[in-house]
């Protein structure tokens, strides 16, 4: 087993995650996540109630941007739904664009264990 990663997730992504609707967590590139690699495991704790999940780093891939990321992956990887459009803004309600520019954007592939 490799390193073990802690981070926060707002609600609605934590339950994706949880329930196997989505497997690939966005992160801003900065904070020492640019040294998660293949193996590593990432313990989840969901805001508010505290309730955690742990994963286990499938792959890591480096954008730019969340523009890129998106056309990267389906969206269903992302969280989306089939009949949901999936938009790179999204992620504005997260993270502010000059940190996105500042600092590249990260795709987690991951697996719950």
């Amino acid at each position: 087993m490799g390193k073990i990663y802690q981070m926060n997730l707002s609600e609605n992504p934590f339950n994706l995650l949880k329930n196997g609707q989505k497997s690939i967590e966005m992160r801003l590139n900065k904070n020492g996540r640019d040294k998660i690699i293949k193996g590593d495991h990432i313990v989840f704790t969901k805001e508010k109630s505290q309730e955690i999940i742990e994963v286990v780093v499938l792959s890591v891939s480096k954008f730019s941007s969340f523009n890129e990321l998106y056309k990267a992956f389906p969206k269903e990887k992302l969280g989306y739904k089939q009949d949901e459009t999936a938009s790179p803004n999204d992620m504005l309600i997260y993270y502010k664009k000059e940190d996105i520019e500042k600092f590249g954007v990260l795709a987690i592939e991951v697996k719950l264990l």
